[in-house]
């Protein structure tokens, strides 16, 4: 499938998967009937759910059908690709570097990568890293121009396809998303730590908070390690599924490459959510101040530092996550600060925006509850 139609309409540990320290429910609930109808009403071929009480205790749910060619169960808790959740673990490298003086939030783009960025209407002396963060750079999404070319791509190569095309607008000026920044921001973290981008994902977030089935697979792997449902595509509505599982991520990179759980991610924007856990409390509080957004995110939404708010209508307040879309896989969630954490995947690209508003209303009737 062609890497732009993966995801131009979204946003975009080895060893035996275990589900968590989870507690069957014998009788259907809420979240249970939502994932049902979303297999039953929507057409998702399975749909996958983790739901974490403020005392930590965890259900998973799982409906529909793991491998549509076999009948097979789906995993519980089994691995999806998690598209532009990668954002948010991007996110919380730079502004760990921030916090130990290696990043200014406020600084200009060519202080790290001098020269690099330049184009019509485009300039890394005026772009600065909190711009790309927050999505306010003006820079052109180079999802949108991948077109058929599905290869290995290295971020330069996505960068360079980027930058053939004139800004969206001025930075600063106001907010559109755009996968672009998130290279740019992947990048910087490799040229100040002089390490691999997916290296420093794993030593300071995944070993370090436990996150036992995430990964950042390597450009050319195709595959996912640990038990998983397979994820299907369309090439355009009411066309047949067909299997988009297997594929290479590297077009996603630091915007969207990455493989986890539903558990895994709960305990990740749980984590976030805790100063001193993987933020100290001033990088958090940058990371927490958000602008309006829109398109591809829920009505109310607003965006920060990588990291989404959305409010919830039960009137407790909001909740944090980001959420993602990729080839075969949906995801949205996040954990509001009394501890409560709920992420849901789906096992399609919904064409239906009305299918992804269930998604979303399932997310916020689980934390609502």
């Amino acid at each position: 499938m062609p890497a732009a139609a993966a995801v131009a309409v979204g946003v975009i540990a080895m060893g035996a998967l275990a589900p968590p320290a989870a507690f069957a429910t014998a009788r259907p609930d809420a979240v249970q009937q939502g994932l049902s109808r979303l297999v039953r009403s929507d057409g998702v071929p399975a749909a996958l759910a983790s739901v974490k009480d403020r005392d930590g205790r965890t259900r998973t749910y799982t409906a529909g059908v793991g491998d549509l060619a076999t009948g097979s169960k789906v995993p519980r808790d089994g691995q999806v690709r998690i598209g532009s959740n990668t954002k948010t673990f991007t996110a919380v490298v730079v502004l760990q570097l921030v916090g130990e003086g290696k990043i200014g939030l406020d600084d200009k783009v060519d202080t790290y990568l001098p020269d690099l960025v330049r184009g019509e209407g485009i300039d890394g002396r005026h772009i600065t890293v909190r711009q790309l963060l927050q999505h306010t750079s003006g820079l052109p999404n180079y999802v949108k121009y991948l077109g058929d070319d599905v290869r290995t791509y290295d971020p330069l190569d996505l960068l360079g396809i980027a930058l053939q095309h004139k800004a969206d607008f001025a930075p600063g000026e106001k907010w559109g998303y755009s996968n672009t920044n998130y290279v740019l921001a992947g990048l910087i973290i490799q040229k100040v730590t002089d390490h691999p981008l997916a290296e420093e994902i794993d030593q300071r977030i995944i070993k370090r908070i436990g996150l036992r089935h995430t990964y950042f697979p390597a450009p050319g792997d195709v595959t996912i390690r640990e038990p998983h449902p397979k994820g299907y595509y369309q090439d355009s509505a009411g066309a047949p599924l067909r299997d988009g599982t297997e594929l290479d991520p590297s077009w996603g990179w630091a915007a969207g490459q990455m493989i986890s759980t539903n558990s895994d991610l709960n305990r990740f924007f749980t984590a976030l959510l805790t100063p001193g856990s993987l933020l100290p409390e001033a990088q958090l509080a940058q990371m927490r101040t958000t602008v309006p957004a829109g398109f591809p995110f829920a009505s109310g939404a607003r965006y920060g530092l990588g990291l989404v708010s959305t409010p919830l209508s039960c009137g407790r307040g909001v909740y944090w996550g980001h959420g993602g879309s990729t080839t075969g896989y949906e995801t949205r969630g996040g954990a509001t600060d009394g501890g409560r954490a709920v992420n849901i995947a789906v096992t399609i690209q919904p064409t239906d925006k009305a299918t992804m508003k269930r998604v979303e209303r399932l997310v916020d009737t689980a934390l609502c509850r």
